[in-house]
């Protein structure tokens, strides 16, 4: 049997040209949520090119796929993404906000290296498969609408993860470490007021302002945040104000709610208390509200056993090497920080991961360290539907670094990183320890008895139940 891990580096060197231009190529055509339509043919034609088989409109959703190669035990997944962020448009590779389109969308959270990092571990688990004859299976999800969709979650409701023994996937950052921290479960809802216009000079005792309603919606809601969890969030958008005309009393208006807790019983909670609030706002506006779940997620549950293979994988792979030129402009991303950014930088990273020894990075404008494998047990403070995937199947996720170290998530600096070197040897990275975490599994099958025994153990007082109710379907922004 080959040498697993020249094995592997062998074949993503091999295909590193063609990763990368379907990478850029999701990059350059960014799309949000479930409608990703032109990102989702770009994976598809490299799964096919490469000998997958092939399902379309995986739970129902467009948008969503899955490519299957091999057979038999063990079936491993592979999660990826490739949804990217509204009003993020911007020009790659430069170091000033340059927006490509206004109002257009870009890859503010990596997803376009996301999804090609996690086919490269596909493919090159595929070609492990093929070079040695053995049995196992390796199955890519093409997994649409993570920001604000929880695409994962609806696919998890339909069952679509049920049949895996593992499940594999990572997220881009600016470290080298595992994801092994909890995350938020929340609920993403609808709040529509409706009431009854009137010219606002001449009758404004007829009318009824849907627009008053969310407002007093909105303050109450901030007068509740001291009464939660210190641990939880709500936030908040208006999507609908009425109209541009202020002459008018607003007749509809709507704001659309994200309620996050580290438990999904307190998220349910606080969304009873919302709800409340906004029946109140009605009441005292004299309008009415219409109630809708627009998505949710449960929160993610670590696979300890999982992550201790996937972290030695993490552990055997030489420390990137990086250019002068590489390091230069990684400099001056730095110095497009806020000084409360920067004293933010290390701080940040425990989100990742880097929990005890964020301060391997003092110093450095890009990461070529490995951070030591923390496992609390407590929440991060984000969500991701990569959690209805853990309470389904053994789950885990490491980070790579693909950009500056103290670069944000969810901004233009993340978004003009994304087509970078810098950003091709994190994701190549990436492909490479989730396809050896893989095949150290295929090797060494008693691991796997341990990781399925402690997931087994885990759940078995708490079965998963499905955040989003049966009748809410996915849909775009």
């Amino acid at each position: 049997m080959v040498d697993s891990k020249s094995f592997v580096e062998s074949i993503l060197k091999a295909k590193e040209n063609m990763l990368v231009n379907v990478s850029d190529d999701i990059w350059a055509h960014p799309e949000t949520r479930f409608e990703e339509t032109q990102s989702k043919a770009i994976l598809w034609q490299a799964l096919s090119d490469e000998g997958f088989t092939l399902e379309d409109d995986v739970a129902g959703i467009s948008t969503a796929f899955t490519g299957t190669f091999g057979s038999g035990y063990p079936v491993i997944g592979i999660l990826g993404e490739f949804d990217a962020l509204a009003d993020l448009s911007q020009e790659g590779g430069v170091s000033h906000p340059q927006p490509i389109t206004e109002g257009g969308h870009g890859h503010g959270c990596g997803h376009n290296l996301l999804g090609t990092g996690s086919l490269a571990a596909a493919i090159a688990i595929k070609e492990y498969l093929q070079e040695n004859g053995i049995s196992g299976t390796v199955q890519y999800f093409g997994c649409p609408g993570e920001e604000g969709g929880s695409g994962k979650t609806f696919m998890a409701r339909e069952g679509v993860f049920s049949h895996l023994d593992l499940a594999l996937t990572w997220h881009p950052s600016t470290t080298n470490s595992m994801m092994s921290l909890s995350s938020l479960a929340n609920y993403q809802v609808k709040f529509r007021f409706k009431g009854v216009s009137a010219h606002a000079a001449a009758a404004p005792h007829l009318g009824r302002s849907a627009l008053d309603a969310v407002e007093l919606m909105n303050v109450g809601v901030n007068y509740l945040r001291e009464h939660i969890k210190p641990d939880a969030r709500v936030h908040y958008a208006t999507t609908n104000t009425g109209g541009y005309s202020p002459n008018v009393v607003q007749a509809n208006a709507e704001v659309l709610y994200l309620i996050r807790s580290p438990k999904m019983e307190d998220v349910r909670d606080i969304y009873r208390r919302v709800c409340n609030i906004a029946e109140g706002a009605a009441q005292m506006t004299e309008t009415s509200v219409t109630i809708e779940i627009d998505k949710a997620c449960s929160n993610y549950m670590p696979n300890r056993e999982l992550e201790k293979v996937m972290y030695d994988q993490l552990k055997t792979l030489d420390p990137i090497e990086y250019s002068s030129e590489e390091i230069d402009y990684a400099k001056d991303m730095w110095n497009t920080l806020a000084p409360n950014e920067k004293l933010d930088a290390l701080e940040s990273v425990k989100s990742f991961g880097a929990f005890n020894d964020g301060d391997k990075l003092k110093g450095k404008y890009l990461s070529d360290v490995v951070h030591d494998y923390a496992p609390f047990d407590i929440a991060m403070p984000g969500s991701t539907d990569v959690a209805d995937v853990s309470w389904n199947v053994p789950t885990a996720q490491c980070t790579l670094a693909t950009c500056a170290v103290g670069t944000p998530i969810h901004t233009w600096q993340m978004v003009t990183q994304g087509v970078t070197s810098v950003a091709h040897k994190g994701m190549l990275r990436a492909g490479t320890v989730m396809a050896l975490t893989a095949i150290d599994i295929l090797q060494s099958p008693e691991k796997l008895d341990s990781i399925k025994i402690e997931h087994e153990e885990k759940f078995k007082d708490h079965p998963y139940e499905c955040p989003i109710p049966a009748d809410v379907q996915p849909s775009p922004l």
